[in-house]
């Protein structure tokens, strides 16, 4: 008899070795990892709202801040080591502009946008909230459907902010919702949590607005697919203000 219990006790622990490998390699099946990190020169507030967007992201995966002397090529590398094939880089310009690039990497395409309007988490003290690591849903305008590159970024932004099913890092359900909105040339982003079955949604955080500026055929550079036509610096912008209330020119 206890020659019989020994002999089931191995074939137990037999089929469990043997089905631990297969169930991992079955669940996990879309490995995306994105590669969160920024450049020297951000300024505090920025630094939140990439914080924030780290907490949203059980994907994601970081880096220390990386010299603006750089070339940009470099992040490609970067990626290879921390096994990303996306990218999400903040570049800070005179500590009060900020920037965001969007790659898939090593191949491309990739976008530019000047970050406008950001609010991070502790400066709305929204009353929602939802569980860290939870997968979201994501929602776009029909207006994503009308041009090209809305279409080409769209496919971006679904790559990257989606969490895959199954990550190690991620919760098995859907608590809230992002919404990408098309408003004057520009991404509103926005984060909600699902709070009933009937769709009753508040307001979580952070929100920002993506100006697009550019987008390249491959990672951080290459050809030029698309240039935004009513794009203005943020130093023009600044400019043109002083210039319209100086009364004596």
């Amino acid at each position: 008899m206890a020659k019989k219990k020994l002999k089931q006790k191995e074939d137990e622990v037999e089929e469990v070795t043997s089905d631990e490998p297969a169930a991992k390699k079955v669940k996990w099946i879309n490995r995306q990892r994105v590669l969160v990190f920024a450049t020297r020169g951000i300024n505090h507030r920025h630094r939140h709202l990439m914080e924030d967007l780290r907490k949203l992201m059980p994907h994601h995966r970081a880096e220390c801040k990386m010299e603006r002397s750089k070339n940009l090529q470099v992040v490609n590398e970067m990626c290879e080591m921390k096994h990303c094939n996306k990218a999400v880089l903040f570049e800070g310009r005179m500590k009060r502009d900020l920037y965001v690039w969007l790659a898939n990497v090593p191949t491309g395409a990739s976008a530019k946008f000047l970050v406008e309007n950001i609010h991070t988490m502790e400066e709305l003290k929204m009353t929602g909230n939802c569980l860290r690591g939870s997968r979201p849903l994501l929602s776009f305008d029909e207006n994503f459907t009308t041009h090209a590159h809305y279409i080409l970024l769209k496919e971006l932004l679904t790559q990257i902010f989606s969490v895959p099913n199954h990550h190690p890092k991620s919760q098995p359900f859907i608590d809230h919702l992002y919404t990408f909105t098309i408003l004057d040339n520009r991404i509103w982003f926005r984060n909600f949590q699902i709070l009933t079955e009937d769709g009753a949604l508040t307001e979580i955080g952070p929100r920002f607005v993506l100006n697009p500026v550019k987008i390249f055929g491959g990672s951080f550079g290459s050809d030029t697919l698309w240039d935004n036509p009513h794009y203005i610096s943020p130093a023009k912008f600044r400019q043109s203000l002083k210039k319209a209330a100086n009364k004596y020119m």
